[in-house]
């Protein structure tokens, strides 16, 4: 009981934290004369990116880089079976062409080169390094290209009305939040994996990666409903190209990152072809159906299944 409790408190403080910091980012961002593109490409990409993030870097500094590793690959993952198949489930969404094989080219590249530095077994500080510097040159492309044409970043939360003080307020309460609930949710993911004698590869492939993919699947659900289809799948393909090459690389130059045979051989070959499948799938029909949701879900409870199987 109280260890459900703690694996809980963890999902529902990383939320909740989460949402705070890109709310109390964005509006300080917006008040100090940065554009709404910056703020949305770089702070609020960042921001629903952070739970991954802190939860990866403390599994590496605790000892557990199969967490770490799991939930790297396992966010990705879910990003497009589960958060992009609610999504198109709640609303079909239609979708430019143009953007979808840029960015989505982009993320197959990122998948691709974080799939070769994971074949080599270990995941190393200068792979990490790496990583780093080029998502610093995705970001200022994508910033560069986004200029030649009017902005699409919409619905800013709260950039216009909160108060510098309170937006202040909000940044360090989502970063206590989101630090107290990666620190519980890695302690409660470890101790279910030593207590069902369950690697922990595997529990951050589906328990890990579903609590810290949750401010994805509130954004692009919400997305959906609004009808901003664009931000629906720019947002998972941006999270998964932050998750590879900008979380992974961070972890990497924290902690070499060590990667098993079973996830070297399945699970990271697995996430590049779904990331390609889902660019070549939108990018061809420019849409995304009810039942091409169903379908993504459907994948998704299969690959859950199959982790379940070999636990």
């Amino acid at each position: 009981m109280i260890l459900a409790l703690q694996i809980i408190g963890g999902f529902v403080a990383l939320l909740i934290g989460g949402e705070l910091l890109v709310r109390g980012a964005s509006a300080i961002a917006v008040r100090l004369g940065i554009s709404p593109l910056v703020v949305g490409v770089v702070i609020v990409g960042f921001g629903t990116s952070a739970p991954e993030l802190v939860t990866c870097v403390r599994a590496a500094l605790a000892g557990s880089p199969g967490i770490a590793m799991g939930n790297i690959v396992g966010s990705n993952i879910a990003n497009i079976l589960l958060i992009l198949g609610a999504a198109a489930l709640m609303r079909p969404f239609i979708t430019s062409r143009d953007a979808v094989i840029r960015d989505g080219s982009i993320v197959i590249i990122t998948a691709i080169a974080f799939g070769a530095a994971a074949w080599t077994g270990l995941i190393e500080r200068w792979m990490g390094a790496i990583f780093v510097v080029a998502l610093v040159a995705y970001i200022i492309y994508t910033i560069r290209a986004d200029r030649r044409k009017p902005s699409e970043i919409e619905d800013v939360p709260a950039a216009d009305s909160t108060p510098l003080i309170l937006s202040i307020v909000y940044l360090l309460a989502g970063l206590v939040l989101v630090l107290v609930g990666a620190e519980y949710l890695v302690k409660g993911a470890v101790a279910v994996a030593t207590l069902y004698n369950v690697s922990e590869e595997i529990i951050g492939l589906t328990l890990v990666a579903v609590g810290t993919s949750l401010p994805e699947l509130a954004t692009s659900i919400m997305a959906a409903i609004r009808r901003h289809s664009e931000i629906a799948l720019g947002n998972v393909l941006g999270s998964n190209v932050y998750n590879t090459i900008g979380i992974g690389g961070i972890t990497a130059l924290v902690s070499p990152i060590p990667v098993s045979n079973g996830m070297r051989t399945f699970d990271v070959p697995m996430m590049v072809l779904i990331s390609i499948m889902l660019v070549v799938v939108v990018a061809t029909g420019r849409r995304v159906t009810r039942w091409e949701g169903a379908a993504l879900l459907a994948l998704y409870v299969g690959f859950i299944g199959l982790q379940a199987q070999s636990a």
